[in-house]
């Protein structure tokens, strides 16, 4: 098995998707902060949204333990070391296990989907910034550990995402803040990832 995809990401290209998001997310938040707050605190319960969220996460854990040489569907098969030997175990558990939480989870199964989906968009992030210079590229490890940190919490602990919604939403002034905070660093990671992070 040759080098895996996450390895070849270049530094400069994780920087624009990561500041894109910023970018397009904190400014929303600005630009129609109502309907944002009204919409996150909506959002932990939201069923179908949790179900299409889930099946996203699910389906990219899925493909990092695919069967080899199968085109397309193995472009993201990663070797696991030791525990390569349960992958075939792991191609049935994980949609058994999609389904289980689908049927009998009731609550909050939008956040847990999305702690899922953070903890699987933390992986070619910091592989993009692993052992690279220069010293900005810490900008992406730094966000990926907050995601890597908050996804572990969602999936656990789902009802942080609600405290911490309600705790955002509940002072105008703070949220702004947040999202000023969110623009700031999605415009210093696009600056980095223009001038110095080419060709890393």
């Amino acid at each position: 098995m040759g080098p895996h995809p996450y390895e070849s990401i270049p530094l400069d290209v994780a920087g624009y998707a990561m500041g894109a998001y910023l970018l397009v997310v904190h400014s929303l938040m600005m630009w129609k902060a109502e309907p944002c707050k009204k919409w996150l605190n909506r959002l932990p319960r939201h069923r179908v949204a949790g179900i299409y969220t889930l099946a996203v996460g699910m389906f990219w854990f899925w493909l990092l333990i695919a069967p080899e040489n199968r085109g397309l569907l193995s472009s993201l098969t990663m070797d696991i070391g030791e525990f390569n030997a349960v992958k075939p175990w792991l191609r049935v558990i994980v949609p058994v296990a999609f389904l289980g939480m689908v049927i009998y989870v009731k609550e909050f199964l939008f956040v847990r989907a999305l702690g899922v989906v953070a903890l699987m968009a933390s992986g070619p992030l910091l592989e993009a910034a692993f052992n690279r210079d220069p010293a900005t590229r810490l900008l992406v490890p730094v966000f990926s550990y907050l995601l890597l940190t908050a996804g572990l919490f969602w999936v656990g602990m789902p009802y942080t995402f609600r405290d911490l919604a309600s705790w955002a939403t509940a002072s105008h002034k703070r949220w702004m803040g947040l999202a000023m905070g969110g623009l700031v660093y999605g415009v210093l990671t696009l600056l980095c990832a223009t001038l110095f992070w080419g060709g890393h």
